[in-house]
Protein backbone atom coordinates (compact mmCIF):
# COMPACT_ATOMS: atom_id res chain seq x y z
CA UNK A 1 0.00 0.00 0.00
CA UNK A 2 1.22 3.52 -0.72
CA UNK A 3 2.40 5.63 2.20
CA UNK A 4 -0.11 8.48 2.24
CA UNK A 5 0.00 11.71 4.20
CA UNK A 6 -2.72 11.87 6.82
CA UNK A 7 -5.75 14.09 6.29
CA UNK A 8 -5.26 15.47 9.79
CA UNK A 9 -1.85 16.44 11.17
CA UNK A 10 -2.24 13.92 13.99
CA UNK A 11 -4.15 11.26 12.10
CA UNK A 12 -2.78 8.48 14.26
CA UNK A 13 -4.88 9.72 17.18
CA UNK A 14 -8.14 10.58 15.45
CA UNK A 15 -11.19 8.47 14.76
CA UNK A 16 -10.90 7.52 11.11
CA UNK A 17 -13.55 8.74 8.70
CA UNK A 18 -15.69 5.95 7.32
CA UNK A 19 -16.03 6.23 3.53
CA UNK A 20 -17.57 8.49 0.92
CA UNK A 21 -19.96 7.59 -1.91
CA UNK A 22 -21.02 9.56 -4.97
CA UNK A 23 -23.08 8.86 -8.10
CA UNK A 24 -24.33 10.73 -11.16
CA UNK A 25 -26.88 9.91 -13.89
CA UNK A 26 -27.96 11.81 -16.99
CA UNK A 27 -24.87 13.88 -17.80
CA UNK A 28 -22.18 13.34 -20.43
CA UNK A 29 -18.89 11.98 -19.06
CA UNK A 30 -20.52 11.19 -15.73
CA UNK A 31 -17.30 9.66 -14.36
CA UNK A 32 -15.63 13.09 -14.50
CA UNK A 33 -18.39 14.47 -12.26
CA UNK A 34 -17.92 11.50 -9.92
CA UNK A 35 -14.17 12.13 -9.72
CA UNK A 36 -14.82 15.74 -8.72
CA UNK A 37 -17.38 14.62 -6.13
CA UNK A 38 -14.98 12.07 -4.66
CA UNK A 39 -12.28 14.74 -4.46
CA UNK A 40 -14.64 16.80 -2.28
CA UNK A 41 -15.27 13.70 -0.13
CA UNK A 42 -11.58 12.82 0.23
CA UNK A 43 -11.69 13.61 3.96
CA UNK A 44 -13.93 10.56 4.42
CA UNK A 45 -11.31 8.12 3.13
CA UNK A 46 -7.76 8.42 1.85
CA UNK A 47 -6.60 4.83 1.36
CA UNK A 48 -8.09 4.18 -2.06
CA UNK A 49 -10.85 5.07 -4.49
CA UNK A 50 -12.82 3.52 -7.31
CA UNK A 51 -15.20 4.53 -10.09
CA UNK A 52 -17.57 2.42 -12.21
CA UNK A 53 -19.39 3.75 -15.27
CA UNK A 54 -21.77 2.35 -17.88
CA UNK A 55 -21.82 3.09 -21.58
CA UNK A 56 -24.12 1.44 -24.11
CA UNK A 57 -21.24 0.64 -26.46
CA UNK A 58 -18.63 -0.64 -24.01
CA UNK A 59 -20.82 -1.78 -21.09
CA UNK A 60 -19.59 -1.51 -17.50
CA UNK A 61 -16.11 -0.11 -16.99
CA UNK A 62 -14.25 0.29 -13.71
CA UNK A 63 -11.03 1.69 -12.28
CA UNK A 64 -9.74 1.18 -8.74
CA UNK A 65 -6.62 2.80 -7.42
CA UNK A 66 -4.69 3.29 -4.19
CA UNK A 67 -4.11 6.85 -3.10
CA UNK A 68 -5.80 10.18 -3.51
CA UNK A 69 -8.40 11.03 -6.12
CA UNK A 70 -6.24 13.90 -7.39
CA UNK A 71 -3.35 11.54 -8.08
CA UNK A 72 -5.38 9.05 -10.10
CA UNK A 73 -8.73 10.22 -11.41
CA UNK A 74 -7.54 13.48 -12.94
CA UNK A 75 -5.60 11.79 -15.74
CA UNK A 76 -7.29 11.99 -19.15
CA UNK A 77 -5.89 8.59 -20.13
CA UNK A 78 -7.72 6.95 -17.23
CA UNK A 79 -10.95 8.93 -17.41
CA UNK A 80 -11.32 8.09 -21.11
CA UNK A 81 -11.73 4.44 -20.08
CA UNK A 82 -14.85 5.37 -18.04
CA UNK A 83 -17.36 6.65 -20.62
CA UNK A 84 -21.11 7.05 -20.23
CA UNK A 85 -23.87 9.09 -18.62
CA UNK A 86 -24.10 6.91 -15.50
CA UNK A 87 -21.35 6.44 -12.92
CA UNK A 88 -20.74 5.83 -9.21
CA UNK A 89 -17.63 6.06 -7.04
CA UNK A 90 -16.23 5.42 -3.59
CA UNK A 91 -13.36 6.68 -1.42
CA UNK A 92 -12.24 4.23 1.20
CA UNK A 93 -10.89 4.04 4.66
CA UNK A 94 -10.98 0.40 5.76
CA UNK A 95 -13.54 -0.01 8.54
CA UNK A 96 -13.89 -3.74 7.91
CA UNK A 97 -11.67 -6.19 6.10
CA UNK A 98 -7.91 -5.87 5.88
CA UNK A 99 -7.39 -2.67 7.87
CA UNK A 100 -4.07 -1.04 7.17
CA UNK A 101 -3.30 -3.72 4.57
CA UNK A 102 -5.82 -2.90 1.88
CA UNK A 103 -5.77 -5.08 -1.22
CA UNK A 104 -7.00 -3.75 -4.54
CA UNK A 105 -9.78 -6.35 -4.45
CA UNK A 106 -11.15 -4.64 -1.31
CA UNK A 107 -11.58 -1.31 -3.09
CA UNK A 108 -15.15 -0.41 -4.02
CA UNK A 109 -17.44 -0.09 -5.94
CA UNK A 110 -18.09 -3.83 -6.11
CA UNK A 111 -19.61 -5.24 -9.30
CA UNK A 112 -21.83 -8.26 -9.90
CA UNK A 113 -23.28 -9.77 -13.06
CA UNK A 114 -26.83 -11.04 -12.56
CA UNK A 115 -29.27 -12.79 -14.88
CA UNK A 116 -31.01 -9.48 -15.61
CA UNK A 117 -27.77 -7.53 -16.05
CA UNK A 118 -24.90 -6.13 -14.05
CA UNK A 119 -24.92 -3.90 -10.98
CA UNK A 120 -22.26 -2.02 -9.03
CA UNK A 121 -22.51 -0.96 -5.39
CA UNK A 122 -20.63 1.49 -3.14
CA UNK A 123 -21.25 1.34 0.62
CA UNK A 124 -20.59 3.78 3.46
CA UNK A 125 -21.05 2.28 6.91
CA UNK A 126 -20.52 -1.11 8.50
CA UNK A 127 -22.54 -4.31 8.49
CA UNK A 128 -22.59 -5.58 12.07
CA UNK A 129 -23.76 -9.11 11.19
CA UNK A 130 -21.34 -9.55 8.26
CA UNK A 131 -19.47 -12.50 9.83
CA UNK A 132 -22.66 -14.54 10.19
CA UNK A 133 -23.84 -13.59 6.69
CA UNK A 134 -20.46 -14.39 5.16
CA UNK A 135 -20.33 -17.80 6.85
CA UNK A 136 -23.85 -18.62 5.65
CA UNK A 137 -23.15 -17.47 2.09
CA UNK A 138 -19.86 -19.40 1.84
CA UNK A 139 -21.55 -22.55 3.11
CA UNK A 140 -24.12 -22.11 0.34
CA UNK A 141 -21.47 -21.82 -2.33
CA UNK A 142 -20.69 -18.11 -2.61
CA UNK A 143 -17.09 -17.30 -3.52
CA UNK A 144 -15.89 -14.02 -1.98
CA UNK A 145 -13.29 -11.91 -3.78
CA UNK A 146 -12.57 -9.44 -0.95
CA UNK A 147 -12.39 -9.17 2.84
CA UNK A 148 -14.95 -6.33 2.87
CA UNK A 149 -18.27 -6.65 4.68
CA UNK A 150 -19.88 -4.76 1.78
CA UNK A 151 -19.42 -7.69 -0.60
CA UNK A 152 -22.08 -9.59 1.35
CA UNK A 153 -24.70 -7.34 -0.25
CA UNK A 154 -23.71 -8.41 -3.78
CA UNK A 155 -23.93 -12.11 -2.84
CA UNK A 156 -27.29 -11.64 -1.12
CA UNK A 157 -28.56 -9.90 -4.24
CA UNK A 158 -27.34 -12.78 -6.40
CA UNK A 159 -29.32 -15.27 -4.32
CA UNK A 160 -32.54 -13.25 -4.35
CA UNK A 161 -35.41 -14.57 -6.46
CA UNK A 162 -36.76 -11.10 -7.28
CA UNK A 163 -37.04 -10.18 -10.95
CA UNK A 164 -35.22 -6.84 -11.02
CA UNK A 165 -32.13 -5.42 -9.36
CA UNK A 166 -33.81 -2.79 -7.10
CA UNK A 167 -36.07 -5.51 -5.69
CA UNK A 168 -33.09 -7.80 -5.20
CA UNK A 169 -31.32 -5.01 -3.35
CA UNK A 170 -34.31 -4.55 -1.05
CA UNK A 171 -34.24 -8.29 -0.37
CA UNK A 172 -30.53 -8.23 0.42
CA UNK A 173 -30.63 -5.17 2.67
CA UNK A 174 -33.46 -6.59 4.76
CA UNK A 175 -30.95 -9.26 5.87
CA UNK A 176 -28.32 -6.69 6.81
CA UNK A 177 -27.82 -5.17 10.27
CA UNK A 178 -25.82 -2.08 11.11
CA UNK A 179 -25.30 1.12 9.17
CA UNK A 180 -25.40 1.63 5.42
CA UNK A 181 -25.70 4.50 3.02
CA UNK A 182 -25.44 3.00 -0.44
CA UNK A 183 -25.06 4.33 -3.96
CA UNK A 184 -25.55 1.68 -6.64
CA UNK A 185 -26.11 1.48 -10.39
CA UNK A 186 -27.51 -0.82 -13.03
CA UNK A 187 -27.32 -0.26 -16.80
CA UNK A 188 -30.08 2.34 -16.64
CA UNK A 189 -30.65 3.28 -13.00
CA UNK A 190 -28.88 5.11 -10.18
CA UNK A 191 -29.96 3.83 -6.75
CA UNK A 192 -29.53 5.34 -3.30
CA UNK A 193 -30.44 3.69 0.03
CA UNK A 194 -30.10 4.58 3.72
CA UNK A 195 -30.51 2.18 6.61
CA UNK A 196 -33.67 2.54 8.74
CA UNK A 197 -31.82 4.47 11.47
CA UNK A 198 -30.15 6.82 8.97
CA UNK A 199 -26.81 6.53 10.78
CA UNK A 200 -24.74 7.69 7.80
CA UNK A 201 -25.59 10.66 5.54
CA UNK A 202 -26.82 10.56 1.92
CA UNK A 203 -28.19 13.47 -0.13
CA UNK A 204 -29.84 14.03 -3.50
CA UNK A 205 -28.86 16.78 -5.92
CA UNK A 206 -29.90 18.05 -9.36
CA UNK A 207 -27.13 18.62 -11.89
CA UNK A 208 -28.04 19.98 -15.35
CA UNK A 209 -30.49 17.44 -16.83
CA UNK A 210 -29.35 14.71 -14.48
CA UNK A 211 -29.19 13.76 -10.82
CA UNK A 212 -26.49 13.16 -8.23
CA UNK A 213 -26.27 11.21 -4.97
CA UNK A 214 -23.60 12.07 -2.42
CA UNK A 215 -22.46 11.42 1.14
CA UNK A 216 -22.34 15.19 1.75
CA UNK A 217 -23.64 18.40 0.23
CA UNK A 218 -20.11 19.82 -0.19
CA UNK A 219 -19.56 17.35 -3.03
CA UNK A 220 -22.69 18.60 -4.80
CA UNK A 221 -21.27 22.12 -4.64
CA UNK A 222 -18.08 21.16 -6.46
CA UNK A 223 -20.00 19.95 -9.55
CA UNK A 224 -22.45 22.85 -9.48
CA UNK A 225 -25.37 20.64 -8.45
CA UNK A 226 -28.40 21.99 -6.59
CA UNK A 227 -29.09 20.33 -3.25
CA UNK A 228 -32.61 18.90 -3.40
CA UNK A 229 -33.02 16.96 -0.14
CA UNK A 230 -31.62 14.28 2.10
CA UNK A 231 -32.47 10.68 1.41
CA UNK A 232 -34.68 9.74 4.36
CA UNK A 233 -33.68 7.04 6.83
CA UNK A 234 -34.97 3.73 5.47
CA UNK A 235 -35.63 5.20 2.01
CA UNK A 236 -34.58 3.85 -1.37
CA UNK A 237 -34.56 6.14 -4.40
CA UNK A 238 -34.36 4.71 -7.92
CA UNK A 239 -33.43 7.28 -10.56
CA UNK A 240 -33.76 6.70 -14.31
CA UNK A 241 -34.13 8.76 -17.47
CA UNK A 242 -37.56 7.21 -18.03
CA UNK A 243 -39.13 7.64 -14.58
CA UNK A 244 -37.04 10.32 -12.87
CA UNK A 245 -36.71 9.93 -9.10
CA UNK A 246 -38.87 7.18 -7.58
CA UNK A 247 -39.02 6.75 -3.81
CA UNK A 248 -39.62 3.53 -1.85
CA UNK A 249 -39.58 2.61 1.84
CA UNK A 250 -38.68 -1.10 1.93
CA UNK A 251 -37.86 -1.30 5.65
CA UNK A 252 -39.86 -1.09 8.85
CA UNK A 253 -39.86 2.54 9.98
CA UNK A 254 -37.78 3.36 13.05
CA UNK A 255 -36.89 6.46 15.01
CA UNK A 256 -33.81 7.91 13.23
CA UNK A 257 -30.43 7.83 15.00
CA UNK A 258 -28.06 9.87 12.83
CA UNK A 259 -24.41 9.77 13.91
CA UNK A 260 -23.79 12.85 16.06
CA UNK A 261 -20.02 12.61 15.44
CA UNK A 262 -20.71 13.66 11.83
CA UNK A 263 -21.51 17.09 13.34
CA UNK A 264 -18.42 17.06 15.55
CA UNK A 265 -15.71 15.89 13.16
CA UNK A 266 -16.43 13.64 10.18
CA UNK A 267 -18.34 15.92 7.82
CA UNK A 268 -16.77 18.91 6.15
CA UNK A 269 -17.70 22.23 7.81
CA UNK A 270 -19.20 23.53 4.55
CA UNK A 271 -21.73 20.68 4.40
CA UNK A 272 -25.37 20.77 5.52
CA UNK A 273 -26.66 17.98 7.79
CA UNK A 274 -30.30 17.70 8.77
CA UNK A 275 -30.90 21.22 7.51
CA UNK A 276 -28.12 22.58 9.72
CA UNK A 277 -24.76 24.02 8.70
CA UNK A 278 -21.99 21.81 10.09
CA UNK A 279 -19.86 24.90 10.61
CA UNK A 280 -22.58 26.68 12.60
CA UNK A 281 -23.16 23.57 14.73
CA UNK A 282 -19.45 23.42 15.55
CA UNK A 283 -19.41 27.09 16.49
CA UNK A 284 -22.44 26.39 18.72
CA UNK A 285 -20.51 23.53 20.33
CA UNK A 286 -17.80 26.04 21.26
CA UNK A 287 -20.42 28.38 22.72
CA UNK A 288 -21.86 25.58 24.88
CA UNK A 289 -18.37 24.54 25.94
CA UNK A 290 -17.56 28.08 27.09
CA UNK A 291 -20.77 28.15 29.13
CA UNK A 292 -20.13 24.77 30.72
CA UNK A 293 -16.38 25.02 31.33
CA UNK A 294 -15.19 28.63 31.55
CA UNK A 295 -11.58 29.38 32.43
CA UNK A 296 -9.63 32.58 32.96
CA UNK A 297 -7.07 32.82 30.14
CA UNK A 298 -5.48 35.13 27.57
CA UNK A 299 -6.00 33.29 24.26
CA UNK A 300 -8.33 30.73 22.67
CA UNK A 301 -6.43 28.67 20.08
CA UNK A 302 -7.77 25.88 17.87
CA UNK A 303 -5.97 22.64 17.16
CA UNK A 304 -6.04 22.88 13.35
CA UNK A 305 -8.13 22.28 11.48
CA UNK A 306 -10.97 20.40 13.11
CA UNK A 307 -10.97 22.48 16.31
CA UNK A 308 -11.27 25.83 14.54
CA UNK A 309 -15.07 26.46 14.47
CA UNK A 310 -15.50 25.37 18.11
CA UNK A 311 -12.62 27.65 19.13
CA UNK A 312 -14.33 30.56 17.39
CA UNK A 313 -17.54 29.83 19.31
CA UNK A 314 -15.66 29.52 22.60
CA UNK A 315 -13.98 32.88 21.97
CA UNK A 316 -17.26 34.58 21.05
CA UNK A 317 -19.00 33.34 24.17
CA UNK A 318 -16.12 33.88 26.63
CA UNK A 319 -14.84 37.18 25.25
CA UNK A 320 -11.30 35.79 25.28
CA UNK A 321 -9.43 36.67 22.06
CA UNK A 322 -9.22 34.02 19.35
CA UNK A 323 -5.73 33.45 17.90
CA UNK A 324 -3.95 31.07 15.57
CA UNK A 325 -1.47 29.85 18.14
CA UNK A 326 -0.70 26.71 16.13
CA UNK A 327 0.06 26.91 12.41
CA UNK A 328 -0.45 23.93 10.14
CA UNK A 329 1.95 23.22 7.29
CA UNK A 330 -0.41 22.95 4.31
CA UNK A 331 2.33 21.53 2.06
CA UNK A 332 3.57 18.67 4.18
CA UNK A 333 3.29 16.01 1.49
CA UNK A 334 4.34 12.49 2.32
CA UNK A 335 6.07 11.72 5.58
CA UNK A 336 9.86 11.87 5.33
CA UNK A 337 11.95 8.79 5.98
CA UNK A 338 12.54 8.81 9.73
CA UNK A 339 15.59 6.63 10.44
CA UNK A 340 16.31 7.65 14.03
CA UNK A 341 14.28 8.26 17.18
CA UNK A 342 15.56 11.84 17.30
CA UNK A 343 14.32 12.60 13.78
CA UNK A 344 11.08 10.69 14.40
CA UNK A 345 10.31 12.90 17.40
CA UNK A 346 10.68 15.95 15.19
CA UNK A 347 7.98 14.61 12.87
CA UNK A 348 5.22 16.49 14.66
CA UNK A 349 6.86 19.80 13.74
CA UNK A 350 6.68 18.89 10.07
CA UNK A 351 2.92 19.07 10.47
CA UNK A 352 2.23 21.77 13.05
CA UNK A 353 4.28 24.59 14.50
CA UNK A 354 3.58 26.90 17.43
CA UNK A 355 3.37 30.65 16.86
CA UNK A 356 5.94 31.41 19.57
CA UNK A 357 5.65 35.20 19.56
CA UNK A 358 1.94 34.88 20.24
CA UNK A 359 2.08 32.10 22.84
CA UNK A 360 4.99 33.15 25.07
CA UNK A 361 3.88 34.08 28.57
CA UNK A 362 0.18 33.53 27.78
CA UNK A 363 -2.47 31.41 29.44
CA UNK A 364 -3.72 29.37 26.49
CA UNK A 365 -7.01 27.54 25.94
CA UNK A 366 -6.59 24.84 23.28
CA UNK A 367 -9.81 23.67 21.63
CA UNK A 368 -9.80 20.26 19.92
CA UNK A 369 -12.60 18.08 18.57
CA UNK A 370 -11.85 14.91 20.56
CA UNK A 371 -9.42 12.91 22.68
CA UNK A 372 -8.96 9.29 21.62
CA UNK A 373 -5.72 7.79 22.98
CA UNK A 374 -4.41 11.07 24.33
CA UNK A 375 -1.07 10.84 22.51
CA UNK A 376 -1.91 13.83 20.30
CA UNK A 377 -2.90 15.99 23.24
CA UNK A 378 0.38 15.27 25.04
CA UNK A 379 2.44 16.28 21.98
CA UNK A 380 0.51 19.49 21.45
CA UNK A 381 0.66 20.42 25.13
CA UNK A 382 4.42 19.98 25.13
CA UNK A 383 4.83 22.13 22.02
CA UNK A 384 2.81 24.92 23.65
CA UNK A 385 4.83 24.73 26.87
CA UNK A 386 8.11 24.65 24.92
CA UNK A 387 6.99 27.90 23.27
CA UNK A 388 6.78 29.53 26.70
CA UNK A 389 3.07 29.35 27.54
CA UNK A 390 2.29 30.16 31.16
CA UNK A 391 -0.70 27.78 31.35
CA UNK A 392 -2.34 25.23 29.02
CA UNK A 393 -6.04 24.42 29.27
CA UNK A 394 -7.74 21.89 27.00
CA UNK A 395 -11.40 22.22 26.02
CA UNK A 396 -12.78 19.33 23.97
CA UNK A 397 -15.71 19.80 21.56
CA UNK A 398 -17.14 16.32 22.19
CA UNK A 399 -17.85 14.21 25.27
CA UNK A 400 -15.24 11.63 26.32
CA UNK A 401 -14.90 8.90 23.66
CA UNK A 402 -15.23 5.83 25.85
CA UNK A 403 -16.75 3.20 23.53
CA UNK A 404 -15.79 1.91 20.07
CA UNK A 405 -17.99 2.57 17.04
CA UNK A 406 -19.20 -0.43 15.04
CA UNK A 407 -21.17 1.48 12.41
CA UNK A 408 -18.47 2.45 9.95
CA UNK A 409 -15.81 4.27 11.97
CA UNK A 410 -12.44 2.74 12.74
CA UNK A 411 -12.14 3.12 16.51
CA UNK A 412 -9.48 1.61 18.76
CA UNK A 413 -10.53 -1.23 21.05
CA UNK A 414 -12.11 0.04 24.24
CA UNK A 415 -9.00 -0.73 26.30
CA UNK A 416 -7.02 1.78 24.18
CA UNK A 417 -9.51 4.62 24.59
CA UNK A 418 -8.27 7.01 27.26
CA UNK A 419 -11.76 7.86 28.52
CA UNK A 420 -12.60 4.18 28.99
CA UNK A 421 -9.85 3.82 31.56
CA UNK A 422 -9.56 7.21 33.29
CA UNK A 423 -11.73 9.86 34.87
CA UNK A 424 -11.59 13.39 33.53
CA UNK A 425 -9.19 14.41 36.31
CA UNK A 426 -6.98 11.40 35.64
CA UNK A 427 -6.89 12.29 31.94
CA UNK A 428 -5.90 15.87 32.86
CA UNK A 429 -2.99 14.58 34.92
CA UNK A 430 -2.00 12.04 32.26
CA UNK A 431 -1.87 14.70 29.55
CA UNK A 432 -0.22 17.13 31.97
CA UNK A 433 -2.33 20.26 31.50
CA UNK A 434 -3.66 22.83 33.96
CA UNK A 435 -7.27 21.85 33.18
CA UNK A 436 -9.19 19.54 30.87
CA UNK A 437 -12.92 19.72 30.24
CA UNK A 438 -15.21 18.00 27.73
CA UNK A 439 -18.57 19.27 26.53
CA UNK A 440 -21.42 17.34 28.16
CA UNK A 441 -23.61 15.03 26.10
CA UNK A 442 -26.58 17.34 26.74
CA UNK A 443 -24.48 20.32 25.69
CA UNK A 444 -23.54 18.60 22.45
CA UNK A 445 -27.21 17.85 21.74
CA UNK A 446 -28.17 21.46 22.43
CA UNK A 447 -25.49 22.64 19.99
CA UNK A 448 -26.89 20.21 17.41
CA UNK A 449 -30.33 21.79 17.68
CA UNK A 450 -31.98 19.81 20.48
CA UNK A 451 -32.95 22.63 22.88
CA UNK A 452 -33.83 20.24 25.72
CA UNK A 453 -30.68 18.20 25.30
CA UNK A 454 -30.53 14.42 25.00
CA UNK A 455 -33.67 12.37 25.53
CA UNK A 456 -32.31 9.41 27.53
CA UNK A 457 -35.43 7.33 26.90
CA UNK A 458 -35.14 7.74 23.13
CA UNK A 459 -31.90 9.46 22.06
CA UNK A 460 -32.25 11.62 18.96
CA UNK A 461 -28.80 10.64 17.61
CA UNK A 462 -26.48 7.66 17.63
CA UNK A 463 -23.97 8.59 20.34
CA UNK A 464 -22.70 5.10 21.18
CA UNK A 465 -19.05 6.21 21.15
CA UNK A 466 -19.87 8.49 24.10
CA UNK A 467 -22.69 6.64 25.88
CA UNK A 468 -22.10 2.99 25.02
CA UNK A 469 -25.76 2.71 24.02
CA UNK A 470 -25.73 0.94 20.65
CA UNK A 471 -28.96 1.37 18.64
CA UNK A 472 -28.27 -1.95 16.86
CA UNK A 473 -26.52 -4.67 18.82
CA UNK A 474 -23.17 -5.25 17.02
CA UNK A 475 -23.54 -9.03 16.81
CA UNK A 476 -20.18 -9.59 15.05
CA UNK A 477 -18.33 -7.80 17.83
CA UNK A 478 -20.26 -9.61 20.55
CA UNK A 479 -19.34 -12.91 18.88
CA UNK A 480 -15.68 -11.83 18.94
CA UNK A 481 -15.94 -11.06 22.66
CA UNK A 482 -15.78 -7.26 22.45
CA UNK A 483 -17.07 -5.36 25.45
CA UNK A 484 -20.33 -3.68 24.41
CA UNK A 485 -23.33 -2.20 26.15
CA UNK A 486 -26.33 -2.99 23.96
CA UNK A 487 -29.44 -0.83 23.89
CA UNK A 488 -32.23 -1.91 26.21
Amino acid sequence: MRDLPPSNPFDDDKLKEECGVFGVIGVADAANFVALGLHALQHRGQEAGGIVSFDADSGFNSARRFGYVRDNFTKASLMETLPGQLSIGHVRYSTAGSKGNTQIRDVQPFFGEFSMGGAAIAHNGNITNALALRKELIERGSIFQSSSDSECIIHLMARSLQQNIPERMKDALRRVEGAFSIVAMTRTKLIGVRDPLGVRPLVLGKVADGWALSSETCALDIIGAEFVREIEPGEMVVISAKHGVESFHPFERKKPRFCIFEHVYFSRPDSILGGRSVYETRVAIGVELAKEAPVDADLVCPVPDSGTPAAIGFSQQSGIPYAMGIIRNQYMGRTFIEPTEQIRNMGVRLKLNVNRALIKGKRVILVDDSVVRGTTSIKIKQMILDAGAAEVHFRIASPPTAWPCFYGVDTPERGKLLAANMTEDEMRDFIGVDSLKFISLDGLYRAAGEAKGRNPAQPQYCDACFSGEYPVAPSDMITKGFEVKAAE
